[in-house]
Protein backbone atom coordinates (compact mmCIF):
# COMPACT_ATOMS: atom_id res chain seq x y z
CA UNK A 1 0.00 0.00 0.00
CA UNK A 2 1.33 3.46 -0.68
CA UNK A 3 2.51 5.47 2.20
CA UNK A 4 1.69 9.36 2.66
CA UNK A 5 2.40 12.05 5.69
CA UNK A 6 -0.01 14.30 6.41
CA UNK A 7 0.69 17.34 8.77
CA UNK A 8 -2.00 19.28 10.40
CA UNK A 9 -4.31 16.23 9.62
CA UNK A 10 -7.03 16.33 12.66
CA UNK A 11 -9.42 18.73 11.54
CA UNK A 12 -10.16 20.77 8.52
CA UNK A 13 -8.24 19.89 4.92
CA UNK A 14 -5.95 17.80 6.86
CA UNK A 15 -8.34 15.14 8.36
CA UNK A 16 -10.42 15.66 5.28
CA UNK A 17 -7.64 14.24 2.90
CA UNK A 18 -6.71 11.68 5.39
CA UNK A 19 -9.94 10.25 5.14
CA UNK A 20 -10.31 10.50 1.25
CA UNK A 21 -7.11 8.52 0.98
CA UNK A 22 -7.61 6.21 3.79
CA UNK A 23 -10.74 5.24 1.32
CA UNK A 24 -8.45 4.95 -1.61
CA UNK A 25 -6.04 2.32 0.65
CA UNK A 26 -3.71 4.59 1.68
CA UNK A 27 -1.49 3.98 5.03
CA UNK A 28 -1.04 7.50 6.20
CA UNK A 29 1.17 9.20 9.67
CA UNK A 30 -0.80 11.73 10.60
CA UNK A 31 0.31 14.70 12.87
CA UNK A 32 -0.78 17.80 14.75
CA UNK A 33 -0.33 19.68 18.02
CA UNK A 34 -3.68 18.66 20.02
CA UNK A 35 -3.31 14.69 20.88
CA UNK A 36 -6.87 14.51 22.03
CA UNK A 37 -8.49 15.78 18.31
CA UNK A 38 -5.76 14.07 16.52
CA UNK A 39 -7.15 10.45 18.00
CA UNK A 40 -10.44 11.45 17.38
CA UNK A 41 -9.14 11.77 13.68
CA UNK A 42 -6.94 8.85 13.47
CA UNK A 43 -9.63 6.86 15.29
CA UNK A 44 -12.15 7.77 12.38
CA UNK A 45 -9.83 6.95 9.56
CA UNK A 46 -8.63 3.40 11.33
CA UNK A 47 -12.39 2.35 10.11
CA UNK A 48 -11.41 2.50 6.28
CA UNK A 49 -9.20 -0.61 7.30
CA UNK A 50 -5.91 1.07 6.49
CA UNK A 51 -2.96 1.01 8.78
CA UNK A 52 -2.32 4.91 10.78
CA UNK A 53 0.67 6.57 12.77
CA UNK A 54 -1.12 9.44 15.05
CA UNK A 55 1.88 11.19 16.41
CA UNK A 56 1.16 14.37 17.93
CA UNK A 57 3.62 17.63 18.44
CA UNK A 58 4.80 20.09 16.68
CA UNK A 59 6.37 20.18 13.01
CA UNK A 60 8.86 22.99 14.01
CA UNK A 61 10.44 20.19 16.22
CA UNK A 62 13.17 18.43 14.39
CA UNK A 63 12.48 15.28 16.92
CA UNK A 64 9.23 14.88 16.02
CA UNK A 65 10.06 15.68 11.74
CA UNK A 66 12.15 12.33 12.24
CA UNK A 67 9.39 10.62 14.08
CA UNK A 68 6.95 11.12 11.63
CA UNK A 69 9.77 9.60 8.63
CA UNK A 70 10.23 7.04 10.82
CA UNK A 71 6.85 6.24 11.39
CA UNK A 72 6.19 5.93 7.51
CA UNK A 73 9.52 3.94 6.78
CA UNK A 74 7.81 1.36 9.29
CA UNK A 75 5.12 1.39 7.22
CA UNK A 76 6.80 0.52 4.02
CA UNK A 77 8.29 4.22 2.49
CA UNK A 78 6.91 7.62 1.98
CA UNK A 79 5.08 7.97 -1.73
CA UNK A 80 3.32 11.47 -0.57
CA UNK A 81 4.50 14.28 1.58
CA UNK A 82 1.73 16.27 2.77
CA UNK A 83 2.68 20.22 4.43
CA UNK A 84 -0.57 21.11 5.36
CA UNK A 85 0.28 22.56 9.15
CA UNK A 86 0.39 26.21 9.43
CA UNK A 87 0.78 29.06 11.68
CA UNK A 88 -1.43 32.34 11.15
CA UNK A 89 2.00 34.70 13.16
CA UNK A 90 -1.01 36.67 14.97
CA UNK A 91 -4.49 35.82 15.95
CA UNK A 92 -6.27 37.29 15.17
CA UNK A 93 -4.83 38.67 11.65
CA UNK A 94 -3.17 42.07 12.48
CA UNK A 95 -1.69 44.93 10.10
CA UNK A 96 2.15 45.05 9.55
CA UNK A 97 2.52 47.91 11.83
CA UNK A 98 1.44 45.61 14.42
CA UNK A 99 1.99 42.39 13.58
CA UNK A 100 4.70 40.90 16.59
CA UNK A 101 7.52 39.52 14.78
CA UNK A 102 7.93 36.58 16.60
CA UNK A 103 4.34 35.82 15.75
CA UNK A 104 6.04 36.45 12.29
CA UNK A 105 8.97 34.29 13.11
CA UNK A 106 6.67 31.29 14.29
CA UNK A 107 4.95 31.54 11.33
CA UNK A 108 8.22 31.31 8.87
CA UNK A 109 9.27 28.18 10.88
CA UNK A 110 6.25 26.41 11.00
CA UNK A 111 5.02 27.13 7.24
CA UNK A 112 7.95 27.55 5.89
CA UNK A 113 11.24 25.50 7.88
CA UNK A 114 9.24 23.16 8.74
CA UNK A 115 8.21 22.11 5.56
CA UNK A 116 11.92 22.10 4.40
CA UNK A 117 12.80 20.45 6.93
CA UNK A 118 10.09 17.18 6.52
CA UNK A 119 11.09 17.41 2.46
CA UNK A 120 15.19 17.01 3.72
CA UNK A 121 14.28 14.40 6.31
CA UNK A 122 11.75 12.48 3.87
CA UNK A 123 13.62 12.63 0.82
CA UNK A 124 15.22 9.21 0.90
CA UNK A 125 12.46 7.54 1.16
CA UNK A 126 10.29 9.98 -1.52
CA UNK A 127 13.42 9.18 -4.29
CA UNK A 128 12.90 5.47 -3.35
CA UNK A 129 9.16 5.78 -4.32
CA UNK A 130 8.39 4.93 -7.85
CA UNK A 131 5.73 7.82 -7.36
CA UNK A 132 7.08 10.08 -4.56
CA UNK A 133 5.22 13.00 -4.17
CA UNK A 134 5.42 16.20 -2.50
CA UNK A 135 2.23 18.66 -1.62
CA UNK A 136 2.48 21.94 -0.40
CA UNK A 137 -0.73 23.59 1.08
CA UNK A 138 -0.50 27.21 -0.29
CA UNK A 139 -2.58 30.08 -0.39
CA UNK A 140 -3.90 32.91 -2.50
CA UNK A 141 -2.62 35.33 0.22
CA UNK A 142 1.11 33.86 -1.27
CA UNK A 143 0.02 35.54 -4.63
CA UNK A 144 -2.19 38.50 -3.74
CA UNK A 145 -1.86 41.52 -1.08
CA UNK A 146 -4.95 40.92 1.06
CA UNK A 147 -4.53 43.45 4.44
CA UNK A 148 -4.05 41.76 7.64
CA UNK A 149 -2.57 38.78 5.17
CA UNK A 150 0.77 39.89 5.17
CA UNK A 151 2.80 37.53 7.34
CA UNK A 152 1.24 34.49 6.40
CA UNK A 153 0.88 35.69 2.76
CA UNK A 154 4.97 35.91 2.86
CA UNK A 155 5.39 32.85 4.52
CA UNK A 156 3.14 30.57 1.99
CA UNK A 157 4.98 32.43 -0.97
CA UNK A 158 8.17 31.90 0.47
CA UNK A 159 7.17 28.01 0.62
CA UNK A 160 5.73 28.30 -2.72
CA UNK A 161 9.37 29.26 -4.43
CA UNK A 162 11.10 26.18 -2.33
CA UNK A 163 8.70 23.82 -3.85
CA UNK A 164 9.35 25.41 -6.92
CA UNK A 165 13.10 24.95 -7.02
CA UNK A 166 12.79 21.75 -5.26
CA UNK A 167 11.00 20.41 -8.13
CA UNK A 168 14.11 21.88 -10.32
CA UNK A 169 16.65 20.01 -8.19
CA UNK A 170 14.23 16.68 -8.07
CA UNK A 171 12.94 16.02 -11.31
CA UNK A 172 12.21 12.90 -10.49
CA UNK A 173 9.23 13.51 -7.95
CA UNK A 174 6.25 15.31 -8.39
CA UNK A 175 5.98 18.87 -6.50
CA UNK A 176 3.17 21.02 -6.06
CA UNK A 177 1.99 23.61 -4.46
CA UNK A 178 -1.87 23.70 -3.90
CA UNK A 179 -4.04 26.55 -3.15
CA UNK A 180 -7.00 25.17 -1.74
CA UNK A 181 -8.85 28.26 -1.65
CA UNK A 182 -11.40 29.71 0.88
CA UNK A 183 -12.78 27.00 3.35
CA UNK A 184 -14.85 26.70 6.60
CA UNK A 185 -11.59 25.86 8.94
CA UNK A 186 -10.50 26.61 12.64
CA UNK A 187 -7.23 28.69 11.30
CA UNK A 188 -10.03 31.08 9.17
CA UNK A 189 -11.85 31.32 11.82
CA UNK A 190 -8.86 32.50 14.42
CA UNK A 191 -7.50 34.52 11.62
CA UNK A 192 -11.10 36.94 10.97
CA UNK A 193 -13.32 35.78 13.52
CA UNK A 194 -16.08 38.59 12.71
CA UNK A 195 -16.57 37.05 9.73
CA UNK A 196 -19.51 34.92 9.57
CA UNK A 197 -20.02 34.49 5.58
CA UNK A 198 -20.60 30.62 5.01
CA UNK A 199 -17.45 29.21 3.23
CA UNK A 200 -16.98 25.64 1.62
CA UNK A 201 -16.07 22.57 3.75
CA UNK A 202 -12.43 21.75 3.35
CA UNK A 203 -13.93 18.30 1.94
CA UNK A 204 -15.27 19.73 -1.27
CA UNK A 205 -11.98 20.55 -2.80
CA UNK A 206 -9.99 17.45 -1.87
CA UNK A 207 -11.66 15.78 -5.12
CA UNK A 208 -9.09 18.75 -6.85
CA UNK A 209 -5.94 17.06 -5.05
CA UNK A 210 -7.29 13.20 -5.89
CA UNK A 211 -6.94 14.88 -9.42
CA UNK A 212 -3.25 15.74 -9.14
CA UNK A 213 -2.71 12.30 -7.81
CA UNK A 214 -4.39 10.72 -10.43
CA UNK A 215 -2.93 12.24 -13.39
CA UNK A 216 0.04 13.63 -11.94
CA UNK A 217 0.84 16.55 -14.18
CA UNK A 218 3.91 18.52 -14.16
CA UNK A 219 5.68 19.83 -11.09
CA UNK A 220 4.05 23.30 -9.92
CA UNK A 221 1.70 25.53 -8.70
CA UNK A 222 -2.26 24.86 -8.95
CA UNK A 223 -5.65 25.64 -8.02
CA UNK A 224 -7.71 22.93 -6.29
CA UNK A 225 -10.80 24.30 -7.44
CA UNK A 226 -9.53 25.39 -10.71
CA UNK A 227 -8.86 21.35 -10.90
CA UNK A 228 -12.31 21.09 -10.13
CA UNK A 229 -13.33 22.53 -13.00
CA UNK A 230 -10.79 21.12 -15.43
CA UNK A 231 -8.07 24.05 -15.72
CA UNK A 232 -4.91 25.17 -13.94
Amino acid sequence: MPVAIITGASKGLGRALAEALAGRGWDLVLDARGAEALRDAAEAVSAHGTRVAALPGDVADAAHRAALVSAAWRLGGVDLLVHNASALGAEPLVRLEELPLEGLRRALEVNLVAGLGLVQEALPLLRASRAGTVIAVSSDAAAEAYETWGGYGASKSALDHLMAVLAVEEPGLRVWAVDPGDMATDLYAAAVPDDHDPRPEPATVVPGFLRLLDERPVSGRYGARALLDGVR
